[in-house]
């Protein structure tokens, strides 16, 4: 079941009939192993212009799964795909084991989430704003309201009238509401999006507390970089409407290159000694020391084997790491450049 508010699509009710066999097709059984999410070439054209182009993600359970892209590049109407708000024009997509939007009534029902920002009754308080979610849900989901409300921090404010909360504290609400039906997936469109510093940090927290305490997976598609960095555990950056990374986080901001600087008493014999090695690359003194690329980042251990027992005092040897924008700045330059 889903319902819309405005600006604001909300999923997440159960619906007690949903395994009920009425004698139509056989029902596919969710796949408790599988992702909570996994796309197969999904793609989705308006016309002429293709929004989403060839898309396959998979996005692992018990994750922070960070889905990064500018505005406009496409991450809104895959989550509208995934949710059965729009129809794919060409590939697949399964929702926590189960084929959207073929079985997408049973999929939902395990599914949080909210795209663009949450809407309330202003004049009534977080509290009642959620008994009346509530009361669309269900026997037994009015007894989460506390809980809920403790999870995102809200206990102290529930009978505040929604109308004097920050936008911070409206999109705990909104994460709140989607809790009340106990989802295995929270799908979050842009949940940091204008919120400040302390807002920012509160939602950072929030989601960790729901991945690492309560084995949830949360899929956040956002255009911060910086916070989904610091947040997700797992990323995939679509550009153009096409994916053009994924992987983990540690995976997709080293680039797969072993970068490496090296500070030592005598960076010029260093140099010397290094010079003409087939595993080193772009080598350069920089701020009195050494800077490289590596074939591999297991080489780094070689290379100071090798200038120790040269007789050069190696006193730091550090990979680079580069940050998740720089990554994402440089990987759709590149594309820009090769179009």
């Amino acid at each position: 079941m889903c319902k819309r508010a405005s600006g604001v699509i909300l999923i997440g009710m159960r619906n007690t009939h949903a395994n009920r066999d009425n004698g139509g097709p056989a029902v596919q059984i969710a796949e408790h192993g599988a992702p909570a999410v996994q796309t197969v070439g999904l793609t989705k054209h308006f016309g002429h212009r293709a929004a989403v182009e060839d898309v396959s993600l998979t996005v692992p359970r018990g994750t922070a799964y960070g889905f990064l892209g500018h505005n406009g590049a496409g991450k809104t109407t895959l989550i509208r795909m995934l949710l059965g708000l729009t129809r794919a024009s060409a590939g697949s997509a399964t929702v926590l084991g189960l084929p959207v939007p073929a079985q997408r009534a049973r999929a939902l029902a395990r599914v949080g989430a909210i795209v663009e920002e949450p809407s309330f009754y202003p004049h009534l308080t977080g509290r009642e704003n959620l008994k009346v979610a509530a009361a669309v849900r269900g026997p037994g989901v009015r007894t989460r309201i506390d809980e809920v409300l403790h999870r995102v921090g809200l206990e102290n404010r529930a009978n505040d009238r929604v109308g004097t909360y920050s936008l911070g504290m409206r999109q705990r609400l909104g994460v709140a509401r989607c809790l009340l039906s106990d989802p295995e997936l929270l799908i979050l469109d842009e949940p940091m999006n204008g919120l400040d510093p302390g807002g920012m940090l509160d939602m950072r927290r929030m989601i960790r507390t729901l991945v690492e305490e309560e084995g949830r997976t949360v899929f956040i598609s956002s255009h911060l970089l910086d916070e989904v960095e610091k947040t997700c555990d797992v990323a995939a950056i679509i550009d153009g409407g096409r994916v053009i990374a994924q992987g983990p986080i540690d995976e997709l901001v080293s680039g797969g290159g072993g970068e490496l600087v090296v500070e030592c008493d005598d960076a010029e014999r260093a140099a010397g000694l290094l010079a003409g090695d087939t595993a080193v690359h772009e080598l350069r003194i920089e701020h009195g020391g050494l800077r490289m690329r590596l074939l591999a980042p297991e080489q780094a251990g070689e290379i100071n084997a090798r200038l120790v027992s040269a007789g050069v005092v190696v006193s730091r040897l550090e990979p680079v790491r580069h940050s998740l924008e720089e990554r994402f700045l440089e990987m759709t330059t590149r594309l820009e450049v090769a179009a």
